[in-house]
């Protein structure tokens, strides 16, 4: 039986050039996103990097993840937070936004590294229960 889906994706392997470019890749797709939420009206600076930053997380692991938040906060600094493109000092606004979408970034991507071992034990067939480790039943 072959497995379909994004299997693939998950076989590949955290620190390879593959999963920093599909990191990079997701942060553009991200931005472009950013864009039109910024056209039609929103300024919610980090909105849509979020989602990708969860996206790359799950599908090529942690280190990735981490360098597309670091790519992901200088480009919002410098694209979306006014004056827009140009990097000037931050105001506490700006800092405390950055702060937040640093720590709800590291939040994510430790629940999708979570996620991408549950695959991975899933895929492994290691969840077979045996009489070791099942809980007795209540009566």
């Amino acid at each position: 039986m072959s497995r379909v889906g994004l299997v693939p994706l998950l076989e590949i392997q955290p620190w390879s050039w593959r999963a920093f470019a599909l990191g990079a890749l997701v942060v553009m797709a991200s931005a472009v996103f950013q864009g039109v939420c910024v056209l039609l009206g929103a300024d919610l600076y980090f909105a849509a990097f979020l989602p990708g930053i969860f996206v790359v997380g799950i599908l090529v692991g942690a280190p990735a993840a981490v360098f597309a938040i670091l790519l992901s906060i200088p480009l919002v600094w410098w694209a979306f937070m006014p004056p827009f493109f140009e990097f000037s000092p931050l105001t506490i606004a700006y800092a405390h936004d950055i702060n937040l979408f640093f720590l709800f970034s590291v939040l994510l991507i430790g629940l999708a590294d979570l996620c991408r071992q549950t695959v991975a034990i899933i895929g492994r067939g290691d969840l077979n229960a045996t009489s070791e480790n099942t809980a007795p039943r209540s009566r």
